[in-house]
């Protein structure tokens, strides 16, 4: 299967469940881009209008609990295919609602349907397709992830120019629909697990003495936390001088998503220096380009903004891959762990940094960011230190 013949072959085996965490990602960040959109249609603040990402981060990271271990009992596929599905009536919900409080709830919705696709992600590439591509699987994985955020981010900023925000999401519920009747007609199966322990207090207190899913989980929170908040109010910045930037071309600085395509490379070089090296140069390079973003010139904040899209989809990969290697039993609770943290983290990225903004500018977001990265460069830091010293 590593010959070029039998490359395609594989890549084709992941195909539909790399659609439909795609639309998955589509519809979780399909507000981001058009928040002074929200926020003047509906008459609510910089930070309210985040409140659209956060509330969907925050039900994300509740809703790992339930899909997480439901995985680990009915199968991966099974949760895929079912989360997908549930996910179309809420998408469509949020392109209708009549107020900004029904708005949110209809994302907190989304929110408890996603974890089906991203919670079961993780451990369901790592059991269906890592024995056969290697590390580079989980690559693909986020870099289908970046397409789905592209999408919503640029796709929902350029069709809300056009034709409106709720024509534009109203459209982004069919792209779930679409991924529920592909992955129900092929996606492929995970081979048989081992039987899990269950969510228990005992499993728990073993997955949390787990050093290596802690550094991991630890690393991600910090990485997308950070992410989350400087693409969360980027748009409230360059919307103003010296930038003067209109929606759609906001829309289009998004773009720099495409730097998920590095994450089939992030994914070899772990498997080759190990996941903590790749994580924490990753945090690294984030940190340098949130501080490069500080100059008022558009290419150089571009070029800034650049470097934090390609430091957060490696370190992303690579954590995602400790979290896989650090346990071979009950994975699906190993990652309901990651991503509730990950996405608590990120619910209060997408909304923290908006009051830091409010208060002291894009500055202000600089001084969160950069205090996140650092503690995940540390925390990935000492870990590593730890396991070499341990006998």
């Amino acid at each position: 299967m590593a010959g070029a013949a039998g490359r395609p072959a594989v890549l084709g085996g992941m195909g539909p469940f790399l659609l439909g965490a795609a639309a998955m990602f589509t519809a979780m960040y399909s507000t981001q881009a058009i928040l002074p959109q929200l926020g003047r249609d509906f008459g609510v603040s910089p930070s309210q209008a985040g409140l659209t990402v956060s509330v969907v981060i925050g039900a994300l990271a509740a809703g790992a609990w339930l899909w997480g271990p439901l995985s680990d009992r009915i199968g991966r596929r099974a949760s895929l295919v079912l989360a997908s599905a549930l996910l179309v009536v809420p998408s469509l919900l949020v392109a209708v609602a009549p107020t900004f409080g029904l708005l949110l709830a209809a994302r907190v919705l989304q929110g408890l349907c996603m974890p089906g696709l991203l919670t079961v992600g993780v451990p369901y590439v790592t059991e269906a397709f890592t024995a056969r591509i290697g590390t580079r699987a989980m690559g693909y994985y986020v870099s289908s992830l970046v397409v789905g955020g592209f999408v919503g981010r640029v796709g929902v900023a350029l069709a809300t120019a056009l034709v409106g925000w709720r024509v534009a999401l109203g459209a982004v519920a069919a792209l779930p629909l679409l991924a529920t009747v592909v992955m129900r007609r092929s996606l492929p199966p995970e081979p048989d697990l081992p039987r899990s322990s269950g969510l228990s207090g005992a499993t728990l207190r073993r997955l949390l003495g787990n050093r290596a899913l802690i550094a991991a989980t630890v690393a991600g929170s910090a990485s997308f936390g950070s992410f989350l908040g400087v693409f969360s109010y980027l748009d409230f910045r360059l919307e103003r001088a010296p930038f003067g930037l209109s929606a759609a071309q906001i829309g289009l600085v998004f773009g720099l998503w495409i730097m998920g395509a590095a994450g089939p490379a992030a994914g070899r070089l772990a498997g080759h220096v190990g996941w903590r090296a790749v994580a924490g140069g990753a945090l690294g390079l984030a940190a340098t380009g949130i501080t490069i973003s500080l100059v008022p010139v558009l290419a150089v904040v571009v070029a800034g903004l650049a470097l934090v899209a390609l430091g957060n989809f490696c370190c992303v990969t690579a954590a995602q891959l400790g979290v896989a290697a650090s346990t071979d039993r009950d994975r699906g609770i190993a990652s309901a762990l990651y991503f509730s943290v990950y996405y608590v983290a990120g619910a209060l990225g997408g909304y923290v940094p908006g009051l830091a903004w409010e208060a002291w500018g894009w500055v202000g977001v600089w001084v969160l960011v950069l205090a996140a990265q650092l503690t995940g460069i540390a925390v990935v830091g000492a870990t590593a230190v730890r396991g070499r010293r341990s006998p």
